[in-house]
């Protein structure tokens, strides 16, 4: 609290007792059923769309990390093809 509100008001007392986290009121809203099971519903389609907004980034993300995997798999192999002969004639130069 600063002191600028305390200066709103005549004493320290009044100005806890305007503090909203002191403050017994609280803002209680009235709907009926119909307006409850609107509100209800529109809440569960906002989830299942993020569900799906989010399984369409996951599925995208996966499908990027196969595709690193498997061009480095790649490039792997070929370093182990290249390096296989050049292995052998290194051993038959030694025999």
């Amino acid at each position: 609290m600063s002191f600028e509100m305390n200066v709103m008001y005549s004493s320290l007392f009044d100005a806890v007792l305007a503090d909203s986290f002191f403050s017994p009121m609280r803002t209680v809203y009235v709907v009926s059923d119909s307006q409850l099971e609107e509100i209800k519903r529109n809440q569960r389609e906002e989830e299942l769309e993020n569900i799906e907004t989010s399984r369409m980034r996951l599925e995208k993300s996966y499908q990027t990390r196969v595709k690193v995997l498997d061009d480095r798999k790649y490039e792997l192999q070929e370093e182990i093809k290249s390096l296989a002969p050049a292995k052998k004639e290194n051993e038959e130069v030694t025999d």
